[in-house]
């Protein structure tokens, strides 16, 4: 079955696998903002560890309006942005179209669903290190796994179609029997490291080094843990284990919230940090310093 894509938010994460969608062969529709023109005239760069590639010719629009109406929509924006999600899926989804929120955070697919419940639903969670570093370029540093899973009850075919066009691609893929598990267990990594890159104005591989910050890391990521099982997600204890012996084999990197910091944008607080604070601490669960570090943020962001 041939499907064709469409792309909200052209960054990092879109424009990865977005452009790795489109260098294989798929059928894929872009909306650009700032960089329409660019890409236009230039088309997409993508610089990866796993090998460069420069999409010429790229389907690329100014305006939702412009767009073909897609059976997957890959949404790659800032969950700040979520608002507009609505005004910008209306025009190119049709009533079987399955939308998949490649984004950090939790609660958001509800959100969605509570503002167009007549669509299919899906969660992404990109296990990768990816930046922008200018018009039309993405820049691919390490991993690159994805793993998604279904919200609504539908699109159980054109999910499976996605995870085999992403293999194809050469982007390794698990299907997640249960979102809310894998949403949590992303969590385990980005709250730890997304704010306390910020906080202490660093890298990952500087927090690996000192035992202080490492050990914080890791206490941070065993509340979060708790705060799962607290919410009925049976997450492996062991877990967070693995996890800080892949950040310490992992490629210097500055997160998502780090580069938003430097360059002055509205970082995700809401997504990554208040909303499973609040959904812990309605089951029962205090994430104390997950919280402190939450209130640390809001004051960074509010100076």
């Amino acid at each position: 079955m041939s499907i064709r894509y469409g792309v909200i938010g052209t960054g990092a994460i879109g424009g990865f696998y977005g452009g790795k969608l489109a260098h294989s062969g798929c059928d894929v529709h872009f909306l650009f903002l700032s960089d329409f023109q660019h890409v236009q005239e230039n088309g997409l760069r993508v610089d990866s560890v796993k090998g460069d590639f420069h999409l010429q010719q790229v389907a690329c629009y100014s305006s939702v309006q412009e767009m073909p109406v897609c059976d997957v929509v890959l949404v790659g924006l800032k969950t700040i942005n979520n608002h507009l999600l609505p005004e910008l899926l209306r025009p190119i989804v049709h009533k079987d179209s399955l939308v998949i929120l490649i984004q950090n955070g939790l609660g958001i697919e509800a959100e969605l669903a509570h503002e167009m419940p007549d669509i299919h639903i899906a969660g992404g969670m990109a296990f990768i290190c990816s930046n922008k570093t200018g018009p039309g370029h993405i820049s691919h540093l390490d991993f690159g796994r994805i793993e998604m899973g279904l919200f609504t009850p539908g699109g159980t075919e054109l999910l499976q179609q996605c995870c085999s066009d992403f293999e194809k691609a050469g982007v390794p893929v698990i299907i997640a029997d249960n979102l809310g598990m894998a949403r949590w267990k992303k969590l385990i990594w980005n709250i730890p490291f997304n704010g306390l890159t910020v906080v202490l104005n660093t890298t990952t591989d500087k927090i690996m080094k000192q035992n202080p910050t490492k050990d914080l890391a890791y206490e941070m990521m065993q509340e979060v843990i708790e705060a799962a099982h607290t919410c009925g997600f049976e997450i492996d204890r062991g877990i967070a284990d693995q996890m800080i012996t892949m950040t310490e084999g992992m490629t210097p990197y500055a997160p998502s919230m780090k580069l938003d910091f430097d360059n002055n944008r509205p970082m995700e607080i809401q997504s990554i940090y208040t909303n499973p604070v609040q959904t812990a601490q309605k089951a029962g669960y205090e994430m104390k310093k997950v919280a402190m570090l939450e209130q640390q943020l809001r004051f960074i962001s509010e100076r």
